[in-house]
């Protein structure tokens, strides 16, 4: 009996999961290389084309990695149903397909006190092994309207006649679906991606498509069609509608949050970070960090 338990024993340990360590900043720079999560499949701001990777957060993962003298090795993350398990999957835990991978940082992260300090129905903090930090750009939502259909949007309730796209389960999906008691709901369409909601646009099936401005702003650059134009309208009833993108580390990790923040803060006050925004079509808006500072 006891030695078929310990051949069980060692049966465990040869199929038990290998779990990831949080790398600590002496021990990535000894390593040479700086391991950082961005969104799989995500223009503008992390996808391949060609076979090499683009998109404005890999390009800054790159400066930052290159500010501190290391290569740069990234890891493509498919977005979890919320953010939490992207956090999760990728900087304290690791997936439970492949526990042993974990970034060093991940890009795109909300730079949000009330989403650090977010609790469960215990009352346990969700999220008490990241550090949230480093805001490198103010996000929006945006609506682009086809002008040879559509003369103005002053406002979304234009969109009771006019139909619009936006991207399955997105946060525009719901608001649009909803607001004024579902009036819009009729002429909601939806869309795999805001890339597909683009194509419907141009072929007709919608009017108009919101999204991100990053991504409003991309698909404008690659359509290259002067009727498409930018709505400057508000969006009643919807909640947070501005907020700002930063990255995350491990809880035992802030020498490399300090370390990532003082190369991020070279490059915006230089305006470089404004300029590789710009070589991609993309408006960029300082965060709050920074706009406090001017």
């Amino acid at each position: 009996m006891r030695l078929i338990s310990l051949w069980l024993a060692a049966l465990w340990l040869l199929c038990a999961p290998a779990h990831a360590q949080v790398r600590a900043y002496d021990s990535i720079i000894e390593s040479g290389v700086l391991k950082v999560a961005v969104y799989q499949d995500f223009p503008p701001y992390s996808f391949q084309q060609d076979g090499q990777p683009r998109g404005v957060d890999v390009e800054l993962a790159q400066a930052l990695a290159t500010g501190l003298g290391v290569k740069l090795e990234l890891i493509w993350a498919p977005p979890g149903e919320k953010l939490d398990d992207d956090l999760r999957d990728y900087i304290w835990r690791g997936h439970y397909l492949r526990p042993e991978v974990l970034a060093d940082v991940m890009m795109r992260v909300p730079y949000d006190r009330e989403f650090s300090y977010k609790s469960n129905e215990f009352g346990e903090l969700v999220n008490e092994l990241v550090v949230m930090f480093g805001p490198y750009q103010r996000e929006r939502w945006q609506v682009a309207f086809d002008r040879r259909r559509l003369d103005a949007v002053p406002s979304v309730a234009v969109f009771q006649r006019h139909p619009i796209g936006v991207e399955v389960e997105s946060v525009p999906s719901f608001y649009l679906s909803s607001v004024f008691d579902g009036l819009l709901s009729g002429q909601t369409h939806h869309f795999n991606n805001p890339q597909a909601a683009f194509v419907g646009m141009k072929h007709g099936e919608v009017d108009a498509v919101m999204a991100m401005r990053g991504e409003i702003d991309w698909q404008l650059k690659q359509a290259a069609d002067s009727n498409l134009a930018l709505a400057e309208n508000a969006y009643p009833d919807m909640g947070k509608q501005v907020w700002d993108i930063g990255m995350a580390v491990h809880e035992s990790n802030r020498q490399l949050a300090y370390a990532l923040e003082e190369k991020l803060e070279e490059l915006i006050l230089a305006g470089e970070l404004k300029d590789l925004y710009g070589r991609y079509g993309l408006r960029y808006e300082l965060p709050g960090l920074y706009q406090e500072v001017e």
